[in-house]
């Protein structure tokens, strides 16, 4: 690990920034190419992911979930729904609230998009051995899982 001492500038692979921001990019297009011979981005599987389990949920829940704003989950519902994965209904209790769930084609999707997106992340983290690709995915999910739940 690079030490705190100030000794002049840290060269760019050595700075997490830098480091995590290229590795993103370099997981975000394997798994563009994975996914694309079924139709869907990283962004409208994890609509998919979201909307497979066993809640009922509006798209502004999904919205919520996912983190993203209602005008982008609007669109990510309408291009699911145009190509038959998801289907959108009015809540019964709540005339205002889009019900958005999983079609059978959908399910289908998501199973096949998922293995394919799994194998992704297997030959991403090929160069590194089982226990330190184990080790990395528990150290980020602490950044990110558990900063956002704790913090």
């Amino acid at each position: 690990m690079v030490s705190d001492r100030d000794e002049g500038p840290v060269p760019l692979e050595y700075r997490l920034g830098y480091l995590l921001k290229h590795a993103q990019a370099k997981l975000t297009r394997t798994s563009a190419e994975a996914l694309a011979p079924y139709g869907v981005d990283g962004h409208e599987l994890a609509v998919l992911v979201v909307l497979a389990g066993d809640e009922t949920l509006s798209q502004v829940e999904v919205a919520g979930r996912l983190g993203v704003d209602r005008t982008t989950m609007v669109s990510l519902v309408d291009g699911l729904e145009d190509h038959g994965l998801v289907a959108r209904r009015r809540s019964p209790q709540d005339r205002r609230r889009n019900i958005v769930e999983l079609t059978p084609a959908g399910r289908d999707c998501l199973d096949r998009a998922e293995r394919a997106r799994r194998a992704a992340e297997r030959r991403f983290l090929a160069p590194l051995d089982e226990q330190t690709a184990d080790v990395l995915l528990r150290a980020l999910r602490v950044l990110v899982v558990e900063e956002a739940v704790g913090g």
